[in-house]
């Protein structure tokens, strides 16, 4: 009989694949943000006039969302290889998840706020 510890994780195609369409996404988000903010002029008002527009907030969202997931993927899977006693490993994971959840609500709540 298999004694199996479950503890969350699901290594695979699909976090593979979800981490590499994070960092592509996260890559075209920096080359457009490269080019759009010297044009929007420096400082905060230039900032605030590029956040002004609906589109760039949301894809800004969906750059710090895709930050977060593609920070979970790597973090659990350094947590799964290195920290083997299953109650340390939980506690950490559990950690991690809300600390990355904070992070993207507290990223959103400056976002929107502008």
């Amino acid at each position: 009989m298999v004694n199996r510890v479950v503890v969350g994780a699901h290594y695979g195609l699909q976090d593979w694949l979800a981490q590499r369409i994070t960092a592509g996404f996260m890559a075209v988000y920096t080359v457009l943000m490269a080019i759009l903010l010297p044009v929007s002029g420096s400082g905060y008002e230039g900032w605030r006039g590029l956040m002004a527009h609906g589109f760039v907030r949301f894809v800004t969202f969906l750059f710090i969302v895709s930050l977060c997931y593609h920070a979970w993927v790597g973090i659990r899977d350094i947590w799964m290889d290195y920290v083997k006693p299953t109650a340390i490993r939980l506690t950490l994971h559990i950690l991690t998840a809300f600390a990355l959840i904070g992070y993207a609500g507290w990223a959103a709540q400056i976002i929107w706020r502008l």
